[in-house]
């Protein structure tokens, strides 16, 4: 049913039955959501199609712990960027930023200031002409800044890097190389990408490079953070320099870069990427591996941001 409000149709199999209609509907939400395409309701899935069936103005929003969820929160955020109110990156997540937005949103316009969307926020959220609303949304804007602004080296910049299993050695390298290369670095190795999330954020890391392996895979690809019209641009710059040095380096098939909203790239804060590597030969590559990550994080640094 949740499905089928959203535009994908499973009418083709019976009421109840998890068929060929069903899994290709699956499949169909989970390539637009940026999740991985297996065809499975999984839990990410799942709590992605609960999140999808939102709408400003259902429900009271609020920074609470654990954060709420959705499309709601998500249009909160780009109708109060839109207008100049800095929520942070659009990612349907109302954390700290989210809050500090509708707090100087409620000041602006003279509401009760107590970070909390609710029905006369919003409607005075909804009010405001679209005449006003800046062609970019601020949080954009100064994620760009802050690109622009940082030191183009890796001496004294914060890098976290992760690995869920199977890819130790070659986090263990590349911290050696980016370290040498005057990096200050956070090697993370968790199953769970949130908890790998919640500990770069913690950290206040410049940038995130997370490591799968993928056995099934032929090659190497790189994801960044894309959902909800908007895009990291800083994690979309470091996935095409990581896919123009690593494949070449170590002579596998390049996969590409593709936007997704997976949570080590959607839960963190600062640009992030995915690199999914297989097949499993090339965990014996370990060290090339890891010198053509650090030379692409370093030629990242470098980049100047218009």
């Amino acid at each position: 049913m949740r499905l089928g409000e959203l535009g994908f149709s499973t009418d083709e199999d019976d009421p109840g039955r998890f068929g060929p209609a069903t899994r290709a509907a699956v499949e169909a939400f989970q390539h637009r959501r940026g999740l991985r395409v297996d065809g499975e309701c999984g839990t990410q899935t799942w709590s992605t199609l609960v999140e999808a069936g939102f709408r400003l103005g259902d429900r009271p929003l609020f920074r609470r712990s654990p954060m709420l969820r959705g499309d709601d929160v998500a249009e909160l955020q780009q109708r109060l960027g839109a207008l100049g109110f800095d929520s942070g990156r659009v990612d349907g997540i109302f954390g700290d930023l989210t809050e500090t937005g509708v707090l100087e949103f409620q000041r602006n316009v003279g509401l009760v200031v107590d970070g909390v969307a609710g029905a006369i926020t919003v409607s005075e959220l909804l009010r405001m002409r679209a005449a006003h609303r800046r062609t970019e949304l601020i949080s954009a804007v100064r994620a760009r800044e802050a690109l622009r602004n940082a030191p183009h080296t890796l001496v004294g910049r914060h890098v976290a890097i992760g690995e869920p299993g199977g890819l130790a050695s070659t986090l263990s390298s590349l911290r050696r190389c980016l370290v040498s290369s005057g990096a200050r670095v956070t090697a993370m190795h968790h199953p769970d990408d949130s908890i790998q999330a919640r500990e770069a954020n913690a950290g206040e890391a410049d940038v995130l490079v997370g490591l799968r392996l993928d056995p099934e895979l032929d090659g190497c690809a790189t994801a960044y953070y894309a959902g909800y019209r908007t895009e990291s641009e800083g994690g979309r710059r470091l996935a095409e320099i990581i896919q123009a040095v690593v494949p070449r380096s170590l002579g596998v098939t390049d996969r590409g870069t593709r936007g997704m909203s997976v949570p080590l790239l959607r839960e963190t804060r600062m640009p992030a990427v995915l690199v999914e590597l297989g097949p499993l030969t090339v965990t014996e590559h370990a060290k090339d591996l890891a010198n053509a990550l650090a030379e692409a994080v370093e030629a990242w640094s470098r980049t100047i941001w218009e």
